[in-house]
């Protein structure tokens, strides 16, 4: 394989030529209601080439490996009619490594049939409950081996396992429906999803005691979020914003996201890193062969750094983070997060709690959108606080406002650090890239609370 990628980008008359190639296997279940709606494996074989000539860029992706040199020919071809300015990309080592997957349970040695009665079970368990309406479920894993060469000379053989299972229950009474979800992901563990019947049960159970919670009045509260909804909260608002690509194209997010300005207090340290190990986004390569790192984003509250390709960094004149990435060969790589955590404080739950006199406390999320600093997120349950501790359950409620001033207001940070891994990222048409975001609890003044 090496030599035939190799021989395939050399001598294009371009500035930098790259190719991936990609296997992928993979399996997957999906029920809605009651009926089971798809079921079966997948295989697929393809790659990629991109060539950079005076700043241009040419893609071309293919399923053959058969024609890879006239592929090649052809991005160079098409670097050379867009390309006009100087190319610039930062300057990385050459590598030459091959990398093998994580594996702990391994999901290609579980037959699709075990797999299935594994979430037949579960779509037992949601029925059972009195109240339920409607349930979705879909469970995927995939294997993922990935080849990359450059004109630079690295060559890199990368494996990764990605499983993922997701459960969502509706209850209705009358017009009025409501939802509970669950979301799990893993590195290479079929584990995770063998021994969820309790949580599955206590799903169900919650969608239909919604039906009967309270609507709050909106208005700012003290907030603690959960470590889901914070790790999602410091994805979707800050984590977008960390991007470099975002910031070099934007002028007035360039203005906003200057290295040394304070955005939070001092409580707040904030990182995103493929080489924090074990998690749905780690790896040891990203997808232009640049090793991954540890990136702090807020130390201290102070922003420290954001995230790069080698592009985006070449340009700005910062260090490479290793965040090019690329949901598949169809597509070329951009800046992406990898894992994004909200580093642990010294405070325990209970401490948090016993500083509010009335709040609300937070969990998962169904929803969210940002525009720059501006953020709306929908929670997944929501519970009154009262003098320290945590009351009765609540209709789920939306968090919204200013990214800048609420980072200002978060005022206790827990030491209870935890990782969701069931999400997936969405940026430029390419979804869902395996993501993880993390938090401890953090409590947050002033925050502005709907109950619609």
């Amino acid at each position: 394989m090496r030599d035939i990628l190799e021989e395939a980008i050399k001598g294009h008359n371009t500035d930098y030529v790259e190719v991936r190639v990609e296997e992928t296997r993979s399996t997957h279940v999906a029920y809605r209601g009651r009926e089971l709606e798809e079921i079966g494996e997948a295989s697929d074989l393809g790659g990629c080439v991109r060539a950079i000539y005076r700043g241009g860029q040419g893609f071309v992706s293919f399923n053959s490996l058969s024609d890879l040199r006239e592929r090649a020919a052809e991005a160079a071809r098409y670097a050379r009619v867009v390309g006009g300015e100087k190319t610039v990309l930062a300057p990385v080592p050459v590598v030459n490594e091959v990398v093998p997957a994580v594996v702990k349970k391994d999901p290609r040695l579980v037959p699709l049939r075990s797999k299935k009665e594994i979430l037949d079970r579960y779509l037992d368990t949601i029925w059972r409950t009195p109240g339920v309406s409607s349930a979705t479920i879909s469970y995927a894993d995939s294997y993922k081996r990935k080849v990359f060469a450059s004109s630079e000379g690295s060559y890199v053989e990368q494996s990764r396992l990605d499983v993922t299972v997701r459960l969502s229950v509706l209850a209705r009474d009358g017009g009025d429906v409501q939802q509970a979800a669950l979301s799990l992901g893993s590195n290479g563990d079929f584990g995770l999803v063998e021994n969820l019947d309790r949580d599955v049960e206590e799903l169900a159970r919650k969608a239909v005691a919604l039906l009967k919670a309270p609507r709050i009045q909106g208005r700012e509260y003290t907030v603690i979020l959960d470590p889901v909804l914070a790790g999602v909260f410091i994805h979707e608002a800050f984590g977008h914003l960390s991007e470099a690509d975002h910031v070099y194209e934007q002028p007035a997010l360039r203005e906003i996201m200057t290295l040394g300005k304070t955005f939070g207090t001092p409580l707040l340290n904030v990182v995103d890193g493929g080489a924090i190990p074990g998690l749905r986004g780690s790896y040891e390569y990203d997808d232009e062969g640049v090793a991954a790192t540890r990136t702090y984003l807020l130390r201290e509250g102070v922003l420290v750094g954001r995230l790069h390709s080698r592009e985006t960094a070449g340009k700005m004149g910062e260090r490479p983070t290793g965040n090019g990435r690329a949901i598949g060969y169809r597509f070329p790589p951009i800046v992406r997060m990898t894992n994004t955590i909200i580093e642990p404080g010294k405070l325990s739950l209970e401490e948090l709690l016993a500083g509010v006199k009335e709040g609300v406390y937070v969990k998962n999320w169904h929803g969210g959108m940002t525009s720059l600093e501006m953020f709306t997120f929908s929670s997944g349950e929501a519970y009154m606080l009262r003098n320290g501790r945590v009351g009765e359950l609540i209709r789920p409620v939306v968090l919204s406002g200013n990214l800048f001033s609420t980072l200002k207001n978060i005022d206790a940070v827990g030491n209870d650090l935890d990782v969701n891994q069931g999400g997936g990222c969405g940026k430029g048409g390419q979804f869902p890239l395996p993501v993880s975001n993390g938090s401890p609890h953090i409590r947050i003044q002033k925050c502005l609370v709907s109950g619609a």
